[in-house]
């Protein structure tokens, strides 16, 4: 292709698409690698307690929480 792209965003897309796939979270806009992450709707407050120990509420259909551990394409971008 000749359309230039940004790699890194590429990448980002790659990585959280491989996290959402393994984990029961969603990444929020503008999500890097290592930061926080949003648990599904269809988890709930007991399965998010064993799962996600410590996790937060922002609102009570917003959970957050650090990001599971997972394998992912790259290591994380340097700013």
């Amino acid at each position: 292709m000749t359309t230039g792209r940004n790699f890194d965003e590429i990448v980002r897309v790659l990585d959280s698409i491989q996290l959402t796939a393994k984990h029961r979270v969603a990444t929020p806009a503008n999500w890097k690698q290592g930061g926080d992450v949003i648990i599904t709707g269809a988890v709930s407050n007991e399965e998010a307690n064993s799962i996600f120990p410590g996790y937060k509420t922002v609102k009570p259909y917003l959970r957050t929480t650090a990001q599971p551990a997972v394998n992912l394409i790259a290591p994380p971008l340097q700013e």
